[in-house]
């Protein structure tokens, strides 16, 4: 579970109810045109950019933005080294049947027991991140692309109250509910976009680079262990994956 991500958004939510709560209360904030025009009518504006399967798969992979959790590359390091230890004694068809925390590793041993050549090894695995990061970039895309819909939304919403405020001058009870469809319009489209879509867009770019990375380290391991390398050589290799100060404390450990 990603706190920063649960966090930020009940905060931020939070933070804006509130100063609704001491303005007036939550209720005159609430007007169905206006969630009519800019909450459903973005949705299916969005859904018009998309295949309805890429649109749906989007809410998907923006569970990724809350309950993701990305691998310690340091402890995938030693757990790699080990099997890279194990399959320099025994061979490759050593590996076959051992446990592993990544499924992305597992299918990767899978190929090595296999007996494919490090290019098809290599081809596979590289297909396989690919397509991930695209669902990836896909995603990221759609949220995107809301968090640019919701305020224009939100402006035609806003054109609408001001058209329906003129054209009703005469008539003072009418002039209140159309100045609300013009105003809640614009907040609610400023929301959506700054509050959830946005943030969850930047989220999904953030998971797609720290996946690309496990899934590259990986695939640098698995070629090292078939190419027959010196577990403590694969180590240091792999060491290069990690952020400086990182690196630095897992070198003096092993020291």
């Amino acid at each position: 579970m990603d706190l920063a991500t649960i966090i930020g958004l009940v905060g931020g939510l939070a933070i804006v109810a509130m100063a609704m709560v001491l303005s007036g209360g939550l209720f005159i904030f609430a007007d169905m045109p206006s969630f009519l025009i800019v909450v459903v009518g973005s949705i299916f504006v969005v859904m018009m950019k998309y295949s309805l399967g890429e649109f749906l798969g989007a809410i998907k992979i923006a569970v990724k933005a809350f309950a993701f959790k990305v691998d310690d590359p340091a402890e995938l390091i030693d757990e790699v080294v080990e099997l890279a230890d194990a399959a320099r004694k025994g061979g490759l068809l050593s590996l076959e049947g051992k446990e592993v925390s990544n499924p992305f590793l597992e299918n990767g041993i899978q190929l090595l027991v296999d007996g494919h050549d490090p290019d098809v090894v290599k081809t596979l695995l590289s297909k396989d991140m690919s397509q991930t990061m695209e669902r990836h970039e896909k995603g990221a895309s759609i949220f995107k692309s809301l968090g640019d819909v919701a305020p224009a939304m939100g402006m035609i919403g806003t054109l609408i109250g001001l058209v329906a405020m003129l054209a009703n001058m005469d008539d003072p009870k009418s002039i209140g509910p159309a100045m609300a469809v013009a105003l809640l319009t614009t907040l609610y489209g400023a929301m959506i976009a700054n509050m959830i879509a946005n943030p969850i867009s930047d989220k999904l770019k953030l998971r797609r680079g720290e996946e690309g990375m496990i899934k590259r380290l990986i695939i640098d391991a698995l070629l090292a262990i078939q190419a027959g390398q010196n577990p403590r050589v694969i180590d240091s290799m792999l060491r290069n994956y990690l952020p400086a100060g990182m690196r630095e404390k897992e070198d003096e450990g092993a020291g």
